[in-house]
């Protein structure tokens, strides 16, 4: 499932305050994204959907999942929904999609994918994930359709994730260190967070923060109230 990454629909054709996230999606170096598996690795191709609707309370929003507990290499974080591409469908759109509706119940017709961003490798699961930009043009109704996957399902505020008061950065005890956010109940980070400080970077909505704040992944998940 390869794909060249960049707008799928003219930029000018979508809401003002996704149109520069839509342009610059086709100027995105790819070398910034993919990291190469060690040779001999098993890779699969899978895609997520990562897709920003308005509300008329909280504005621009995106929908994340938290993906339910049970030992996997991603349980307990939150995501974007998505999941490994299967033979039948259509190149990562189609992945995305499928996986949205699987996970979230999310009608698609009401979702116009926007654009495909480059291909990031995952070392952990061994995944080659990319990730397909939407716009929620009629939402609908969204809930975790299978608890032993996922255990909520929430519209996440933009105004949340730039704040500065919820961003940071988290120490992993491998010694990773990257961006988090720290969302009501929900902690954001590893790829989640990775793609999302890029996205927000290359809109325009990001606001000056913190880069010195590095916490401990295990304290940083006590903080929002969810046990690591």
């Amino acid at each position: 499932m390869t794909a060249d990454h960049g707008p799928l629909v003219d930029p000018a054709d979508v809401p003002e305050w996704l149109r520069g996230l839509v342009t610059a999606s086709g100027e995105l170096d790819s070398s910034r994204f993919l990291r190469m598996p060690p040779p001999g690795t098993d890779v699969r191709d899978a895609a997520v959907l990562v897709l920003f609707g308005e509300q008329e309370v909280h504005g621009p929003d995106v929908l994340l999942q938290l993906r339910a507990g049970g030992g996997g290499a991603h349980s307990g974080q939150v995501a974007f929904p998505g999941g490994a591409a299967e033979p039948d469908d259509d190149g990562p759109v189609g992945t995305a999609l499928r996986e949205a509706v699987e996970e979230t119940g999310v009608d698609p017709s009401g979702v116009r994918p926007l654009a495909v961003l480059p291909t990031l490798h995952i070392p952990v699961s061994g995944f080659h994930v990319t990730p397909v930009l939407a716009h929620w043009e009629r939402p609908s109704r969204v809930w975790a359709v299978d608890p032993a996957e996922t255990a909520a399902v929430a519209r996440a505020p933009i105004r949340l994730l730039t704040d500065p008061a919820n961003r940071f950065l988290v120490r992993h005890p491998s010694g990773f260190v990257g961006p988090a956010f720290a969302l009501p109940g929900m902690l954001v980070w590893g790829f989640t967070a990775g793609v999302l400080t890029m996205l927000l970077e290359v809109a325009g909505w990001e606001r000056a923060w913190d880069t010195r704040d590095v916490r401990d992944l295990d304290a940083a998940w006590q903080a929002v109230g969810v046990e690591a």
